[in-house]
């Protein structure tokens, strides 16, 4: 079994880049997740991370489970600061339900999809895991492993999507074509046709990832502006840094620096500084350096978020399932606000570190703020 599901990976890696554009241009879902940015959530005021958009319920009854229970979570890593507070929001979270979670397995596949795959299959098949949450590394190459789990117990995957509608729900805010909208339409709004935007990525073949932008580069397209450049960057603060300066360095005019993940917006937004540059508008995210320096220079710009409190639902879910309670599905939409100057200062907190994410919905969970890295 694992030798296919490498296989199977490898296969899916090998023509990942040819499908790229089709898979990741989906007007259909483009105009879905406009529609849901505006829509009003379902469920307890105050908690966005027991909400939902939309009415579809999936039935769990099957799935019920008395006495404690042992929840599994395959992680794709903590490389890069906004897996980080999530990781420590989803293991907060279970320590809320002690009475309920006898363990709580993490395994983490360090960016690797080949040792995720292995370890979805050693959890699957240990035989102590009564559910199993998902992050996947890639979105093609773990569905083979994400399919074979499904079959043998139930499944949840959130944050990033997999190319299968077995598992019992896939929890995530509103989605990459949402942040791409937000993104791209505030920067649309503050140029003019012609000006030139560089675009900063993490890395290829992410669901959550691609969508951003090909949303962001319609709304660009749309309004006549030039994407000089997408650079993938790995989440690296100082290739950011290099990359935005070769742009300078050879001339390019930047008018606009569109992100797909706001983790490394400060390290872009020094490059202008060396060079004696004004700041241009940009996209970041809701990181608290960067809503500093944003609030500090008076910078024009906008915080798009892919929110940390999913990771709370994670947990909520997976018991929810186990409980036998009917679950939003087969996709659970969490609503994806944005930090906007109007809102800038309700999220400027100083006593929390500068690579912590405010939208973590954290601040009642157990060990806040230190466990977070803030102070009291």
């Amino acid at each position: 079994m694992k030798l296919k599901l490498m296989a199977a990976a490898l296969l899916a890696s090998t023509f990942a880049g040819a499908a790229l554009a089709q898979e990741f241009n989906d007007p259909a879902e483009f105009q879905k997740q406009r529609e849901q940015l505006s829509m009003t959530p379902q469920g307890p005021e105050g908690q966005p991370w027991a909400q939902h958009l939309g009415d579809a319920m999936v039935d769990a009854a099957k799935y019920k489970k008395d006495g404690p229970v042992t929840l599994c979570f395959s992680n794709a890593g903590v490389f890069n600061p906004w897996r980080v507070v999530g990781l420590n929001n989803l293991q907060a979270e279970a320590e809320l339900h002690k009475d309920r979670i006898k363990e709580l397995i993490v395994v983490d596949a360090e960016g690797k999809d080949d040792k995720q795959i292995s370890d979805i299959e050693a959890m699957v098949n240990g035989g102590k895991c009564d559910a199993l949450i998902v992050s996947p590394n890639t979105t093609a190459a773990l569905t083979p492993a994400v399919e074979a789990a499904c079959a043998k117990l139930p499944v949840i995957v959130f944050d990033r999507g997999v190319n299968t509608q077995c598992p019992v729900t896939y929890i995530h805010p509103v989605g990459g074509y949402g942040f791409g909208i937000t993104s791209g339409e505030f920067i649309a709004s503050k140029l003019k046709k012609g000006d030139n935007v560089l675009a900063l990525r993490i890395m290829p073949g992410v669901d959550v990832l691609e969508t951003r932008y090909s949303a962001a580069k319609n709304i660009f397209d749309e309004a006549g502006l030039n994407v000089i450049g997408s650079e993938f960057t790995g989440s690296d603060r100082a290739k950011t840094k290099a990359v935005v300066e070769d742009y300078i360095n050879r001339g390019d005019k930047i008018d606009a620096v569109w992100m797909d993940a706001g983790d490394t917006a400060t390290a872009a937004l020094e490059a202008f500084e060396d060079a004696g540059l004004p700041y241009p508008v940009i996209s970041g995210e809701d990181q608290q350096d960067f809503l500093r320096k944003w609030q500090k220079e008076k910078l024009t710009a906008i915080g798009p978020s892919y929110p940390t409190y999913q990771w709370r639902t994670a947990i909520i879910g997976a018991l929810d399932v186990l409980d036998g309670k009917s679950v939003p599905g087969p996709e659970w939409v969490l609503p994806q606000p944005a930090i906007t100057q109007d809102t800038l200062a309700d999220y400027v907190d100083e006593s929390m570190p500068p690579l912590h994410y405010s939208l973590c919905g954290c601040q009642e969970l157990p060990g806040y703020p230190e466990r977070w890295g803030g102070k009291k």
